[in-house]
């Protein structure tokens, strides 16, 4: 903890004073640190820090940044869902991990916190590509990469529109969630809206699933509210014709802001004639994350749910 406190602190003084002198956001003054580092101009106070440790340090004045902003789109995965869905992506593809690697898109990248957490435990397992439209964060994520040494392509673009991008094994996203502005382009999206905008997050799951490997899993962060809105009836018949829906965890509310911020977990499997549905959906309730006893039996039940449901 030392270490990411004093890596932490060598970036917020660095920040502060390129906000101060340069008139910069502090965002701004962090990427601007980061870059510095990477050319040499200067480093950081410690030595031998790990790729975990550093991820951390950065998220943390990152996190500070965006408290400070007052863009909506400027907000990160916290480390304990990245850890969760971690487990998931290892129960998923365990024997593929064992064996080789795996590919994984995050078409809302953001500044690739969920993505780093997920490749630092997965060291060396995975191919990783990002999609994010804010330029700000994408070069943030770019030099996060570069920082902690885990290759990533990256494409600044609007992840709706069509992706250079060979489908992936895995799609992983904390799903942007509001309506979509450009109507031309939702046009092209089976749900797409009839009478009003379309929701950018049903659009991201449609996208998704276009971006993904017959059989291959989808791990989205969905709103709590998902499937309580007017245009849900519409997204369930979509995901009934293109996936099987392999589980539906709910999240602590306690690491959630209020009540409107609650999130779950939403996995679903893209269909493939080679495959079997499951045979039961896993809905489950994540415990207190703090209660070692209770998380316990919460992954017991997961075991026991791959052991039953998913296609050898």
């Amino acid at each position: 903890m030392e270490r990411i406190e004093q890596i932490f602190a060598f970036i917020n003084k660095k920040a502060e004073e390129f906000e101060r002198s340069s008139k910069s956001t502090y965002l701004e003054g962090v990427l601007t640190t980061l870059r510095g580092v990477l050319d040499g101009e200067f480093q950081f106070p410690v030595e031998a820090a790990t790729k975990e440790e550093t991820r951390k340090a950065i998220q943390l004045a990152i996190l500070k940044g965006m408290r400070e902003s007052s863009q909506p789109n400027h907000q990160m995965t916290p480390d304990s869902l990245g850890l969760l869905i971690t487990y998931f992506v290892e129960q998923f593809y365990e024997e593929k991990l064992e064996n080789g690697m795996i590919s994984i898109l995050d078409p809302a990248l953001g500044t690739g916190n969920l993505m780093f957490t997920i490749m630092n435990q997965l060291d060396g397992k995975i191919l990783a590509a990002g999609v994010e439209v804010d330029e700000l964060l994408i070069q943030l994520a770019s030099e996060i990469a570069e920082l902690i040494e885990q290759p990533i392509e990256l494409y600044h673009q609007d992840a709706l529109r069509p992706l250079l991008i060979e489908p992936a094994d895995l799609v992983v996203c904390d799903l942007p969630v509001g309506y979509y502005p450009n109507d031309e382009v939702a046009k092209d999206y089976e749900l797409c809206a009839k009478n009003e905008m379309s929701y950018a997050h049903h659009l991201y799951i449609e996208q998704s699933l276009r971006y993904t490997k017959e059989g291959g899993y989808l791990i989205f962060l969905i709103p709590a509210t998902l499937f309580e809105s007017g245009q849900a009836e519409m997204l369930h018949k979509f995901l009934k014709k293109h996936a099987w829906i392999q589980a539906v965890i709910q999240l602590p509310e306690n690491i959630f802001k209020s009540k409107q911020h609650e999130k779950s977990l939403f996995i679903l499997q893209k269909k493939s004639d080679q495959l079997r549905p499951p045979k039961e959906v896993l809905l489950a309730k994540v415990p207190n994350m703090s209660n070692k006893q209770a998380l316990s039996l919460f992954f017991e039940k997961i075991r026991m749910w791959k052991e039953n449901n998913l296609s050898k």
